[in-house]
């Protein structure tokens, strides 16, 4: 779910990110590359092609936010998905490690405090109030139909309890 975002904060100039960040995005871009080709080809889908990158946060402490977030997202629907198809367990390991990783590192940018720490808590504020569309857009489809309720219910649930834990937002 990452893959465009991961993207396209690879070819912009994001101001102040860790030098051990860069290879870890590379690294992710493929895997979610890797996952999305396993997508399309067990749905029969054409892959999805986009004529422009969406737009990342240039500060790294908005951007680590904004990355947590989607993998967040993404780390939610691969609990579904290894529910329903077991051989798919591998997609759920890669997600637990890319949350795994940026959840560390949103936890160092509001151990330092000051700027960087506000920067990350705005962030996430912002994140958390567009995350109610982008996921009705990700639950589209008469198929989930009689579970998307439920489904966006457990997903918000899930990724609000993720901020709280990180001290991104407060508890409603």
């Amino acid at each position: 779910m990452a893959l465009w975002a991961v993207q396209s904060a690879q070819v912009q100039q994001i101001h102040d990110v860790p030098p051990h960040v860069l290879p870890f995005l590379r690294r992710q871009e493929e895997e979610e590359a890797e996952h999305l080709k396993e997508f399309e080809r067990r749905l029969a889908v054409p892959p999805k092609q986009r004529s422009r990158l969406p737009r990342v946060p240039r500060q790294w402490s908005a951007l680590a936010v904004h990355l947590l977030g989607y993998e967040a997202l993404g780390l939610e629907f691969a609990k579904l998905l290894a529910q329903v198809q077991p051989d798919l367990r591998a997609i759920l390991e890669d997600e637990l490690i890319h949350v795994g990783f940026f959840e560390k590192e949103v936890a160092q940018l509001l151990l330092t405090g000051g700027p960087p720490a506000e920067g990350a808590r705005q962030s996430a504020r912002a994140w958390w109030r567009r995350l109610p569309r982008t996921l009705d857009r990700y639950l589209e489809g008469a198929s989930l139909a009689a579970y998307r309720g439920d489904l966006r219910r457990a997903i918000l649930v899930a990724i609000e309890e993720r901020f709280v834990a990180l001290g991104l937002l407060h508890p409603v």
